[in-house]
């Protein structure tokens, strides 16, 4: 192994103007004002920030004025604590907007590389309402996740007379129940959905990414007539079938019999890596199977556990944007888990690049479920 890359990458540039986003939010004679507000955006380089990036250019493209609040990506070995001060939205070098200053210290396991989801709504709390007061936008454009901050926003937003939208990339406290995080009886499973339903209602307008998270969004109490489904997006210009080995095999010093069975996306609870790992753990006397899993996120600590006593699984880094269509195409079977009770809750965003690499897919999901509709029965 030689050229892959084996330690975090540095966010790669953006393909677009630097500029294109200002920090300023310069006065130009456009269409409408626009504040994104959400825990990720670019330059990550996978899920939500990604495509929350990707929105915020093709709104400036089309001519409106956007200011993001956000939080900058966090180096490797740091996490975030409650931000006692340095609230101010400053550039963190990102080129798109506004971004809270990371609080640094050693990184505990299981702690994720952004903050959790009340700490964020706390600490960008006062940033949001004071651009939204001082900006006046036409339209406040919240992320899910996290939900939490969204009290803020509305409360904010309603004062100046923008229109609300709310976009649900992942139904964060259903998935929070069904991971766990949140049990299931009791005064604070009641308080998370009141909170939720709640809030949901203030919102002029609701997008997801799925039609089974539409219906779940209507079940609490949103008409459906303010809610709208848009799929996440892959540029199948960037990403694309390739004739021929993968350069990837070469530089991993992978034999020509070896397959790979490929994971990449986030590491996290409700990506179900424990099922690649019992995969691994059952197919070990299997030399010809290699199971890649590349990506970060609080679970990698135990998939680095696994990958220490398991010779058949590699663990690397995200890879770089500018090689997404090269590494796709490393897998003979691209693998995507899901935890069955988080099955409904999110659509993977990982599933576009898969199917734009021409590669087979191994899914875990029940029939009936909105990932198994969309990829159609099983083609043994």
């Amino acid at each position: 192994m030689t050229d892959v890359e084996d330690k975090p990458i540095q966010a790669q540039a953006p393909p677009w103007p630097r500029n294109s986003l200002s920090v300023r939010c310069r006065d130009r004679p456009l269409t409408q004002r626009i504040l994104i507000y959400g825990i990720n955006y670019a330059p990550e380089i996978a899920g939500v920030g990604k495509y929350s990036g990707e929105i915020g250019e093709f709104l400036v493209a089309r001519g409106h004025e956007v200011c993001v609040v956000s939080t900058p990506t966090i180096p490797d070995g740091a996490h975030w604590g409650l931000l006692q001060q340095g609230l101010e939205p400053r550039d963190r070098r990102r080129g798109h907007g506004l971004s809270l200053p990371p609080v640094s210290s050693s990184r505990h396991e299981g702690h994720p590389a952004h903050p959790g989801p009340l700490t964020f709504a706390l600490s960008s709390g006062p940033v949001a309402i004071t651009q939204i007061l001082r900006r006046r936008p036409d339209v406040v454009l919240v992320v899910e996740p996290t939900f939490f901050a969204a009290p803020a926003a509305l409360i904010a937003a309603k004062l100046v007379g923008a229109k609300t939208v709310l976009h649900v990339q992942d139904l964060e406290i259903d998935a929070a129940f069904a991971v766990g995080h949140i049990g299931k009886g009791g005064f604070a499973a009641k308080l998370a959905k009141a909170f939720e339903e709640t809030t949901l209602r203030f919102f002029d307008q609701v997008i997801t990414i799925s039609s089974r998270m539409a219906e779940k969004i209507a079940e609490k109490g949103v008409s459906p007539s303010r809610i709208d489904v848009i799929r996440n997006w892959v540029d199948v210009e960037r990403i694309r079938p390739e004739i021929g080995a993968s350069p990837y095999r070469a530089e991993l010093a992978l034999a020509d019999d070896i397959k790979v069975a490929l994971y990449s996306g986030n590491i996290g609870a409700k990506q179900g890596l424990r099922l690649i790992i019992e995969a691994a753990e059952q197919l070990a006397d299997r030399p010809d199977i290699l199971f890649v899993i590349a990506g970060d996120g609080p679970m990698r600590g135990a998939v680095a556990a696994a990958a220490d006593r398991l010779p058949n699984i590699r663990l690397l880094p995200f890879q770089p944007e500018a090689r997404f269509s090269d590494f796709l195409n490393l897998a003979d079977i691209h693998l995507l888990p899901q935890e069955r009770e988080a099955a409904d809750l999110l659509l993977p965003s990982k599933l576009g690049g898969m199917l734009a690499s021409g590669k087979p897919i191994l899914v875990t999901a029940d029939p009936g479920t909105e990932l198994s509709d969309f990829l159609g029965p099983p083609a043994n």
